[in-house]
């Protein structure tokens, strides 16, 4: 492995398991630094993120997707880039999809979004959510082991997301089914062209269900989005919420079965894991950067970004800021303040779908932790302590384990419910 100051954060998978030591190592250099090989700066420093998601004004969200790979399709010109942006911006990463759309334009978009996530659309979900809960982990409670991701919190996720769109019961299999080894341009072409087919036929023939109703949904000025946006809409729900619970998920009960201690007091005191789940998204959240494109020259935590840098807002290590939380790299289930993490982002771009998440991870942890007792690794797959074996997804933008083998002692259904 390279040392850190020469190391490829974006293709080096030796930081996959653990990149905590090269956060703190960018920290060292100050909350905003310079990045090798990169048109690029890392923010480490919460105060200087929260700038960040504050003034999209000078600060692009479209190459949030992406961050420094690809370059720009551009050479910036200049201290104002504004123009060349606009004038390219059809040709960058994900052009299409909210999360890359700025001012107007994504306002639109997330008006949509919006509509999705009402309180109390969230609130008559619940009661769906426990009973899928119970639904899957009947599939492998009295076998006493599971493999996580596959048997529960993907299925789920998807589940979720499949119902809050409307697809129908028959088509759901669909996307539970899909193969979890596709590359996600696959997935997003799968979803794609799924979802313009219902689309374009709830246009043309609406009928008395919740995908119809979407579909009819109106931007605030009354004018009604294209189909293609909606199908973007509806990439964006799957391809993000899937994956970000699931990887969350799987995150904190990797951690519970490691702490019994743990485990014992949530399930002793339910009402305790709403602070388990801020705490969790504060300390191994699952995406590590989020970016953001220098539009206007400016300056940032002393150091000056030319217009047409990337700046990459490093969450997991922003989260783990001594400056603002004690003791950083401890869970502490009363941490102050514990809501002030930015797992979901800040701002404009703040997730649209952190509520269903906080929901479903608050829901499928007392699920499970009342129906699975004495939680622990499987060490037959993942190795004895101290010499555990995981592996990460090989990504630079979202963090989560491959695959979690369990062991447990399952709890009569009766006395679970």
């Amino acid at each position: 492995m390279c040392s850190y100051e020469e190391i490829d954060f974006f293709t080096d998978v030796s930081l996959l398991g653990n990149p905590y030591p090269y956060f703190d190592y960018l920290r060292s250099k100050g909350p905003v630094c310079r990045l090798p090989r990169y048109n690029a700066v890392a923010v480490t420093g919460h105060e200087e993120a929260l700038a960040v998601f504050s003034d999209p004004a000078t600060f692009s969200s479209v190459n949030s997707a992406n961050g420094p790979i690809p370059d720009l399709p551009f050479v910036p010109e200049g201290n104002d880039i504004r123009e060349q942006v606009a004038r390219f911006r059809p040709q960058m990463y994900m052009a299409g999809q909210v999360v890359t759309q700025d001012g107007f334009r994504h306002s639109m978009l997330r008006s949509l979004l919006m509509q999705l996530f009402m309180p109390n659309r969230l609130k008559a979900l619940e009661q769906y959510l426990r009973d899928l809960s119970n639904e899957l982990i009947d599939t492998f409670s009295q076998g006493n082991r599971c493999e996580l991701m596959q048997s529960y919190a993907t299925p789920y996720a998807t589940l979720v997301i499949a119902d809050l769109l409307g697809v129908p019961e028959e088509d759901r299999r669909l996307f539970r089914d899909r193969p979890p080894n596709v590359s996600g341009d696959e997935r997003l072409q799968f979803l794609a062209t799924y979802f313009h087919d219902y689309i374009s036929d709830r246009r043309r023939n609406p009928r008395n269900d919740i995908m119809s109703q979407i579909t009819s949904a109106k931007y605030p000025d009354g004018s009604t989005p294209t189909i293609t946006d909606m199908v973007n809409l509806a990439c964006t729900l799957f391809a993000a919420g899937q994956d970000t619970t699931a990887k969350i998920l799987c995150t904190s009960m990797r951690l519970l079965a490691e702490r019994p201690d743990l485990q014992t007091l949530l399930r002793d005191e339910n009402q305790r894991i709403p602070d388990f789940v801020e705490e969790m998204l504060r300390f191994d959240g699952p995406i590590k950067i989020d970016s953001r494109l220098v539009l206007r020259t400016t300056t940032l935590g002393g150091v000056d970004l030319k217009a047409g840098t990337t700046v990459c807002l490093f969450l997991d290590a922003i989260n783990r800021d001594p400056r603002r939380h004690a003791k950083p790299a401890e869970i502490e289930l009363d941490r102050p303040k514990a809501r002030e993490h930015l797992a979901f982002g800040r701002g404009a771009h703040t997730c649209a779908g952190a509520p269903l998440a906080r929901t479903e991870l608050r829901i499928s942890l007392s699920r499970l932790l009342t129906r699975l007792h004495d939680i622990r690794i499987d060490e037959a797959v993942h190795g004895p302590r101290p010499a555990r074996r995981f592996e990460y997804v090989p990504s630079y933008i979202l963090r989560g384990l491959k695959e979690l083998h369990l062991e447990f002692t399952a709890a009569e259904r009766a006395s679970a419910d």
